[in-house]
C-alpha cells in the first residue's frame, strides 16, 4: 500500500466495503457524538467521513485533532445505514472506521475558518491566501480557471493556430498604461520593461512568415485597481493572423469563445457567435451609454432633444441652446410609479448629478395620463410624442439626462443598468455578446485640444492614407472589442502594416518619425521587408473566468492576487531593496520632499 494513500477522498463507494484503505488529507471538521468521533477528511478531490469509537486504537489520538490538521488515516470501509447516506457527497454511501491515525502536519489556531466559508475581511483572506484557497468556493474557481485555459488552448490548436512564447523582459512601449520598469545591471542607467502585451512581438511573428499565432500570455500594467481589473498583471488569450480582414478574425475567434462558454456555462444560455451583433462604437454610446453594453438588458436609450427644445422645462430648453448638447431618454417599462421614479432620482444624485427628470404614464379619467414634474412643464402634446417615440404605455416610465454626451453617458449607462436590474428586465440566465466596431482612431483632450490615439496605436485606419488627410477626429480604425454581460472581454484590430501610413498616423498624434523609429524601430524595420496584412485580438482570461464563475470581483478567480493597493500581503511585496542590490544596479532611492 502507498505510504500516504490508497485512494483519494472522493474515490470510495459501496463497492469498497470491507476493504482496508489509507487516506490522507485535512480535517475539514470534527464532531463528537457522545463517545463516537466523526471527521470530515478533505483533500483536493472531495470529502470522506471517518469515524472512531472508544474501541479504535486511533481514538485518543483523534481526540487531540483540530481543524485543518493534515493527517493520514488507515481503516476499514463500512457501509452507512440507508437513513444516513449523504447524497451530496461522492463518498456518501460509506464511511471509514479508523484503525490508526498519524499527524502529517499540525495546524495553529486558524486566522480564518475553512469550513462553512463565512464572510471574512479581504485583507485577512489575502494574507492567508493558502488557507483561503482551501475553501470550496475558491478552490472550485481555481479549477474552473485551469480548465478554461486548457479548453482555450485545445480549441486554438484544433482551429489551426500554433502556440509561441514571446519575451517577458523587453523594451518600454506606449500601450495605454504605465510600464513596470526593470533596471539593467549590465547596462547601468538603462531599463527593460515587462510587456503590457505581446503586441509588437506577435506582429513580428506574422512578418516572420508564420500564419496563425496564439499564446496564453502574461501581461503587466501598472494600473489603478478595479473590481474587474488586476493592478499589476493579468493573462490573456493572445491571437494574431496573417492575410485577414476584420470578419476573418471574428470567424476564427468567435467559435472558440462560444465553445468555452458553452462548456462551462452550466445552465446558462450562450448566444451563438453567428448571432453576435456588430454595433458601431457611436451607436453603442448612444443606445447604452457604454462601449461594453450588457445586452441582457433590453433597454435602449434614445435622443429626444426636439421634444424639449423651446419647451416649458427651462433647464433642458436652455441647455439645448448650447452647441453639442442633447437630451436622452432611458425607457423604463413597468417602472411607472412615483416611488420607483423617486428611487431612481436618488440613485442619480448618489452618482453626483442633481437628479434625473422623469415622466410616468398611468390611467386617468380621460385615458392615459402623463405624470411627474417634467410632464407638467412640457404639456400633454410633447409628453405624448415622447411616449409614442419610446413605445411606452400605461405603467411605464422614462428618465431623462441632458448636456454634452461625454459628460453624462457614464451616469446614463449606470442608470440604464440599475433600471434594468430594479425592474427585473435583465435575463440573468444568459451570456449575451456583441462586437463593438468602428472605434475612433483619435480623441482630443478636453482641456488642451491635443489629439492622441484613443485606442490601439498600431491599428489600420479605415480608408488608409487618404483617411489621415482629413479631420483626425473623423477617422475610424479597424478596431473592435467583444462585450459580454457588461464587460469588455476581448480587444483587437487589423494592424497598420504599411510604414508610410504608420508614420503619418503617429505624426497626427504628435510623434515625429524620429520618435517612431526610436520607440518602434524593430517593427518599422520589419515592415520595410514585405509585411503581410495581419490582425488579431486578445481575450482577457481573468474576466472570462470571473463571468463563468459568477463572481463580481476578479480577485476571486486569481490564485494569488494583489490587494486594492497593489500589495501582495502574503509574500509582502513590494519590498525594500537592500543596499547591495541597489549598488549592483547603480540606483539610489531619492528621499521624499
Amino acid at each position: 500500500m502507498h505510504a500516504y494513500r490508497s485512494h483519494t477522498c472522493a474515490d470510495l463507494t459501496a463497492a469498497h466495503v470491507g476493504e482496508t484503505v489509507r487516506l490522507s488529507g485535512w480535517v475539514h471538521r470534527i464532531r463528537d457524538h457522545g463517545g463516537v468521533l466523526f471527521i470530515d477528511l478533505r483533500d483536493h478531490f472531495g470529502i470522506t467521513q471517518v469515524l472512531a469509537d472508544s474501541d479504535s486504537a486511533a481514538f485518543k489520538d483523534i481526540e487531540k485533532l483540530r481543524a485543518e490538521y493534515c493527517i493520514r488515516i488507515e481503516g476499514t470501509v463500512k457501509a452507512r445505514d440507508a437513513s444516513l447516506i449523504n447524497s451530496k457527497l461522492k463518498t456518501g454511501e460509506i464511511e471509514v472506521y479508523a484503525r490508526s491515525m498519524d499527524v502529517l502536519g499540525a495546524a495553529d489556531d486558524l486566522p480564518l475558518p475553512v469550513f462553512g466559508e463565512p464572510d471574512y475581511p479581504e485583507e485577512t483572506r489575502l494574507a492567508y491566501r493558502f488557507l483561503d484557497l482551501r475553501r470550496d468556493g475558491l478552490h472550485a474557481n481555481m479549477m474552473l480557471r485551469s480548465n478554461v485555459v486548457r479548453s482555450m488552448r485545445n480549441r486554438m490548436w484544433d482551429t489551426g493556430f500554433t502556440e509561441f512564447q514571446t519575451p517577458i523582459i523587453t523594451a518600454s512601449s506606449p500601450e495605454g498604461a504605465r510600464d513596470f520598469l526593470v533596471p539593467s545591471r549590465l547596462h547601468p542607467g538603462k531599463f527593460y520593461a515587462l510587456p503590457q502585451a505581446p503586441q509588437q512581438f506577435k506582429q513580428l511573428i506574422m512578418v516572420s512568415g508564420f500564419d496563425k499565432y496564439f499564446q496564453i500570455a502574461p501581461c503587466f500594467r501598472d494600473e489603478d485597481p478595479r473590481a474587474d481589473r488586476s493592478p499589476t498583471d493579468f493573462y490573456q488569450l493572445d491571437v494574431e493572423m496573417s492575410f485577414v480582414e476584420q470578419e476573418d478574425v471574428f470567424s476564427a475567434v468567435g467559435p472558440v469563445l462560444q465553445g468555452v462558454f458553452e462548456e462551462f456555462a452550466g445552465d446558462k444560455k450562450v448566444d451563438p457567435c453567428a448571432e453576435w451583433p456588430r454595433i458601431p462604437y457611436a451607436e453603442s454610446l448612444l443606445k447604452y451609454g457604454s462601449d461594453k453594453p450588457d445586452l441582457r438588458n433590453p433597454i435602449e436609450m434614445q435622443v429626444v432633444s426636439e421634444h424639449f427644445r423651446g419647451s416649458g422645462f427651462a433647464i433642458f430648453a436652455k441647455l439645448l441652446e448650447n452647441e453639442g448638447t442633447e437630451i436622452r431618454a432611458i425607457p423604463a417599462p413597468t417602472g411607472g410609479s412615483r416611488k420607483f421614479c423617486d428611487r431612481m432620482n436618488s440613485f442619480a444624485q448618489a452618482q453626483g448629478l442633481p437628479g434625473m427628470g422623469y415622466i410616468f404614464w398611468r390611467a386617468g379619467e380621460n385615458g392615459l395620463e402623463a405624470a411627474g414634474p417634467l410632464a407638467k412643464n412640457i404639456g400633454p402634446e410633447r409628453t405624448e410624442a415622447i411616449r409614442t417615440q419610446l413605445g411606452l404605455g400605461e405603467g411605464d416610465a422614462a428618465f431623462f439626462l441632458g448636456g454634452k454626451p461625454a459628460q453624462f453617458e457614464g451616469v446614463a449607462a449606470k442608470a440604464r443598468d440599475e433600471i434594468g436590474r430594479e425592474l427585473k428586465l435583465v435575463d440573468e440566465n444568459r451570456f449575451a455578446f456583441a462586437w463593438i466596431v468602428d472605434f475612433p482612431m483619435y480623441e482630443a483632450d478636453a482641456e488642451t485640444g491635443k489629439v492622441d490615439f484613443s485606442h490601439n496605436p498600431f491599428s489600420m485606419p479605415q480608408g488608409g492614407m487618404a483617411a489621415l488627410e482629413g479631420d483626425p477626429l473623423a477617422v475610424k480604425g479597424y478596431q473592435y472589442d467583444l462585450a459580454c454581460n457588461g464587460y469588455e472581454i476581448l480587444s483587437g484590430a487589423i494592424r497598420n502594416h504599411k510604414p508610410e501610413i504608420m508614420y503619418r498616423a503617429f505624426e497626427i498624434a504628435g510623434y515625429p518619425n524620429s520618435e517612431v523609429d526610436k520607440r518602434f524601430g524593430g517593427m518599422v524595420k520589419a515592415f520595410k521587408f514585405g509585411a503581410p496584412p495581419h490582425g488579431g485580438c486578445a481575450a482577457g482570461i481573468d474576466r472570462i473566468v470571473m463571468l463563468l464563475a459568477d463572481e463580481a470581483n476578479i480577485r476571486q478567480v486569481i490564485m494569488f492576487p494583489m490587494n486594492q493597493r497593489a500589495e501582495d500581503l502574503l509574500l509582502e511585496a513590494p519590498s525594500v531593496a537592500t543596499n547591495e542590490q541597489l549598488r549592483d544596479l547603480g540606483l539610489r532611492i531619492a528621499p521624499k520632499d
